[in-house]
Formats: structure tokens, sequence, C-alpha cells
């Protein structure tokens, strides 16, 4: 044996540490709570069960094809050059729709920027939503009205809100509850993290809900994290579940479950709804860059509406002219979103100085009268060229 290889036998294999370290951690299969299977069969859960008429199924069926024709609608019309950007929800819509329905009237909702199907549960116009989206308003909507707060575009921060207003809540003494959305991604952020010490701490009536749609724009959920997100609530001292976020029935039961502990003042539930997002982050966005057209198929035979659908034509709770008579509505709406977004008034570009500071500014007044000047001189451009 030579010297050089007698030193290499001695040392130390780093390599084969460091592979031994980066191994995930033992666990359990994480338990998926499922009431509906990808084929349209009912199955039955120890611990979450739900009766629904053949009205309230298709109410949900309903819900889910509606706001996916909406979600549509605005896709094309940012295509169009209509709306500066869009947030699709394709593939989301159980997710969505189901924890949706699960809310009370005097239960209060903080979304993200992605949550048209809970707007819609919500009774918030469709067409509200766009607004912002073509640049025209910061939000359509009183969120007082509806109980369904602005659209977040700051990711993960509307966790901490939503925790502040169910301290609130609790102090009150009502008995109402507070739902959270947020993704796979916001779940790393330092916002979340806080908002769970404080409702644990606090035993906040509040449900945090993260729709696992498996990509934080570009980046895998297995980078987010080293264990399914739904057990991170154990290190902060509540319960954790994860359901089938294509399953309408599941997301409803297991919402409706978390909101009805927080109600009894038994604190936060964290809820990882397992989907995926069919389309891209955002339109500015370009999926096929970083995932597989395989991957997406796979997830394409377990679509939210696909399956309620098989459901409702096996069990007979739905014949034909149900679905024609869906189509007909859904061509409506459409043709009402695209009607009422290009009937947008534009806003008073000068807008933008007011309300900055309530006893006014000399800097603000100067900023004003310098852009004044500004926009008259395409008035001024446009009289010469006459």
């Amino acid at each position: 044996m030579t010297v050089e290889s007698t030193a290499a036998a001695r040392k130390p294999r780093r390599t084969s540490k460091r592979t031994s370290a980066a191994k995930k951690p033992q666990s359990s299969e994480p338990q998926l709570v499922q009431l509906l299977t990808p084929e349209g069969e009912r199955v039955e859960h120890p611990d979450y069960s739900i009766d629904l008429s053949a009205d309230e199924l298709r109410g949900l069926y309903r819900d889910m094809v509606l706001t996916r024709r909406f979600d549509a609608e605005a896709t094309a019309l940012q295509r169009q050059g209509e709306l500066g950007l869009w947030a699709s929800l394709l593939g989301q819509e159980a997710a969505q729709i189901g924890s949706g329905r699960a809310l009370r009237d005097d239960d209060y909702v903080f979304p993200t920027y992605r949550e048209h199907g809970v707007a819609w549960c919500r009774g918030v116009d469709p067409t509200n939503l766009l607004g912002m989206f073509r640049g025209v308003n910061h939000g359509g909507w009183d969120p007082n009205s509806n109980n369904f707060h602005l659209y977040t575009i700051v990711i993960g921060s509307q966790t901490l809100h939503a925790t502040g207003y169910a301290m609130g809540v609790a102090k009150d003494g009502a008995d109402s509850a507070v739902i959270a959305y947020f993704g796979d991604g916001a779940s790393s952020q330092g916002d979340v993290a806080e908002s769970f010490t404080f409702s644990a701490v606090y035993n906040a009536p509040v449900v945090f809900f993260c729709q696992n749609n498996q990509w934080a724009i570009s980046e895998p959920t297995e980078r987010q994290t080293r264990v399914p997100l739904y057990q991170r609530a154990q290190g902060y001292g509540f319960p954790g579940v994860r359901v089938d976020g294509n399953d309408v029935l599941a997301c409803l039961a297991v919402t409706r479950s978390a909101l009805e502990r927080a109600r009894r003042g038994e604190g936060p539930t964290l809820v990882e709804a397992f989907t995926y997002r069919m389309g891209a982050h955002t339109t500015s966005d370009d999926p096929t860059k970083y995932r597989a057209d395989e991957e997406r198929a796979a997830w394409e035979a377990k679509d939210p509406i696909l399956r309620l659908r098989s459901y409702l034509e096996k069990e007979k709770l739905a014949d034909e002219a149900f679905f024609t008579a869906l189509d007909e509505e859904s061509e409506t709406l459409g043709k009402r979103v695209r009607e009422a977004v290009r009937a947008m008034p534009d806003p008073d570009p000068m807008a933008l100085f007011e309300h900055g500071y309530a006893d006014g500014s000399s800097l603000v007044d100067e900023e004003r009268a310098q852009f004044a000047a500004y926009q008259a001189s395409f008035a001024d451009s446009a009289e010469e060229g006459k």
C-alpha cells in the first residue's frame, strides 16, 4: 500500500457523513383525511363524517364550476391586456369551496391573493376581485360587509392579522372563529411562525388553512420542509391535520371541525390541504421551466370537479338538465365578468397624493404640482399636433 493510499484510508469519510445527515428523519406516513376518492367513490373516516343532502352536494359542485369559470375568464382577460396580473386557483377549488362553506356568517376570513373561491362563498362579487389586478383600486369591497378581508399581497402577513383579530374575538367573549389562508411557501415565513406562537399561547380561536399546492413559485415543497407541513403544529402545542385538498367533502368536514374546536375555546388548528396548482403561480410565471408535464398529468386525474361530478352521476344525484343549466350559468358569468372589467373607470391619477398625511405635507404638495404639470404636458402636445 502506498503512502497516498494509506492516508486516504485513514481520512475521515465526510461525504458519507454528510449524506447520512441529509436523510429525512424517520416519521410515520402522513395521514390524509379523504371522504371522496379520485374515482368518485364515497369513503368513511373514523374522525370526520359529513352528511349532505343532494341539494348541498349540487351546490358544492356549482360553486367549484363557477369559481373555475371566473378564474379562467380572469386569466384570459390578463392575456388580452385587460388585467396587469392574475393569480389562478386552477386545481384548488375543492380546498377553497370546502373550507369556505364550512364558515358561519360571523366568522372572519383573512385571505392571500388567490382565495377567489372563498370570496365566492362569502358573497363577494367576483368582479370586485379584479379591480386591484386591473390597477383601478386597492380592493373593491368593504371587508366588514362579508367578514372577508382585502387580499394580502405580502406573503404570510395575514396570519398575524388573523391571530390578532382572533385574540380580540376571544377577549370580546364572542363564539365566532377566524380563518387565515396561506400557501406552502408562506409557511417558511417568520410571520407564520410568530402567528403560531401567539395563537397557541393565547389560545386564539383561529384556523390556519395552508393550501399546499406543492410549489412556492418554482420551489418544491421538499425544499421548504423536512416533515409534512401539518406536523409543524405539534411544536407549537396545537393539532395539525392533513386533508385531501382535492376532496371538497373532506375539506368541508375537517375545516368545520377545526372551526367548532376554535369556538369551544380549545385554540388554533393547522389544516394542510394537500392539493396542486394546475396552472402558473401567476400569469407572469412559466411553470414548464421547473416542473414536468407528467406531474401535472398525475394530478389532473385527481381533479376536484371531475371527482364530485362522477359521484353525483353514479349516485344519480344530478341529471343532465342540471349540468346543462350550469353550463349556461357559467357562460353568463363569463360574459358579465368581461363586461364589468372593461367598464371599470380609470382612477384619478392625482388621487395617489391624497390620504398620505392627515395634516398635509409641503413635499407632497410640491410633488403633486410637478406631476400635474407633467400630466398637462400631454394635453399641450395633443393640442399642438392638431
